[in-house]
């Protein structure tokens, strides 16, 4: 399995952080050739189900996703989101973290992902394609 972590500050507060990324199609919008669809009827929690699907024709795949943390940040307390990857071809699970910082707020944004077919020695490049990636994606959704 590969791990990586992606940390932001942003100049958000953290209920504003924490709407952008809960909102999942969003997310499909800022990776290439990816759209994002919710599977479950809202709002957002526990359970909320949705499904990346990157790659064009047959060279495209699932990636289903399934909420099983939902704690959104309050005064005092940092939020919590956590994902767990349920497809054929990618599995593993995704966190962030939204915490207050002064007037804005700071990401943490943590994955472990298993690529079907993908040998271990290729963690390494497989960590550093994903903290692109998702660094990308974060600063996409986090514009103001």
């Amino acid at each position: 399995m590969s791990r990586f972590r992606v940390e932001r500050p942003v100049a958000l507060p953290p209920a504003e952080v924490w709407r952008r990324l809960t909102d999942w199609p969003a997310h499909g919008a800022q990776v290439p050739f990816t759209r994002t669809t919710v599977l479950t009827a809202g709002p957002n929690g526990v359970g909320t189900r949705f499904s990346a699907r990157t790659g064009r024709g047959r060279f495209a795949f699932e990636d289903p996703m399934e909420v099983v943390r939902f704690e959104p940040p309050e005064a005092g307390r940092p939020g919590v989101c956590r994902l767990v990857k349920h497809g054929r071809a990618v599995r593993g699970w995704a966190e962030f973290e939204v915490v207050g910082e002064g007037a804005g707020s700071r990401v943490r944004w943590t994955e472990e992902l298993r690529l079907r077919g993908l040998p271990a020695a290729l963690d390494p490049v497989l960590a550093a394609a994903g903290r692109l990636v998702f660094g990308r994606a974060l600063d996409g959704l986090l514009r103001n």
